[in-house]
């Protein structure tokens, strides 16, 4: 397998010379970083059309989203150090050094909510219908995004040989602490690529069914708010299930704790708890009028 190769040999998918960048003009545009913003106004766009179906003002969308992304983008930056401190500590300035890569999309999402009720109550806009309004944007946003992670071969899980087995050259890997040893002891002798879950893909795919989700289920909400609650246990069930297998994980420092499978699990556990209260509230609401 040639450098820069990718395969899905199960599926009789080859691609030879994916490029991780291009070039305009002399200067270095990582695919990455592209497909973050593909997803960034897909998801912009996306919110926008459901404003204007729902008799909103789209302006405020994109008034939203400028800050939105901007602390988005730091509190992905924050979340990665933080639980990676050990790579940081001793190089204080490679934080700011946000091309080197280093971003979790739970530090956005985090960033984004509290901006959401932030902006919203400087302007006095209601945050749980923005919120709503907002989610099948942002849950899109995260399925394209995750195609990034396939043009840097990161974000992969441990060995895998089935259906949708993934071959990446050895030579391409960023970083060779995400090869497991289960990967190591599989690697065919004389062989130079690994075989692993494809787990970009699986979270992309899975966004995507949220995504219809919610649009689906948009119209049939019972309360504002609803959308962002499933969205929070929608992408929680599968980001708790993706980071199993994924070689890659963030621990709570000082264990072996998956952090963003315990956030991930609360997020579950919040949006079912809050989503019975609301609903016997308003029952309640109902039968006492």
């Amino acid at each position: 397998m040639n450098a820069g190769d990718i395969a899905f040999p199960n599926l009789g998918i080859y691609l030879h010379d994916v490029p991780v960048s291009f070039s305009i003009f002399g200067f270095k545009i990582a695919f990455y970083g592209l497909f973050i913003g593909i997803g960034v106004l897909a998801g912009l766009l996306t919110a926008v059309q459901v404003a204007k179906k729902t008799g909103q003002n789209p302006d405020d969308y994109w008034d939203f989203a400028i800050w939105a992304v901007i602390f988005s983008v730091i509190g992905a930056r924050i979340y990665y150090v933080i639980f990676s401190w050990d790579d940081y500590k001793n190089d204080l300035l490679s934080i700011f050094k946000f091309r080197s890569g280093g971003l979790a999309i739970y530090g956005g999402v985090i960033a984004a909510f509290i901006t959401l009720f932030i902006w919203c109550r400087i302007k006095k806009r209601k945050p749980l219908l923005i919120g709503d309004t907002a989610m099948p944007g942002l849950i899109l946003g995260q399925a394209i995004g995750r195609w990034g992670n396939f043009m840097n071969r990161e974000v992969f899980g441990d060995y895998y040989n089935g259906l949708f087995s993934m071959q990446i050259p050895l030579a391409d890997v960023r970083d060779p602490s995400d090869i497991t040893e289960k990967i190591a002891a599989n690697i065919p002798e004389g062989a130079n690529y690994i075989n692993v879950h494809p787990t970009f893909l699986y979270e992309s795919v899975w966004n995507l069914l949220i995504f219809a989700l919610l649009l689906l289920y948009r119209r049939h909400k019972k309360f504002d708010g609803e959308l962002c609650l499933l969205y929070l246990g929608g992408y929680g069930v599968g980001r708790f299930l993706i980071e199993g297998i994924r070689t890659d994980t963030l621990f709570i420092p000082g264990t072996t704790v998956p952090v963003s499978q315990v956030l991930a699990l609360a997020m579950v556990i919040f949006a079912v708890a809050a989503d019975i209260v609301v609903r016997i509230r308003l029952k309640k609401f109902k039968s006492a009028s």
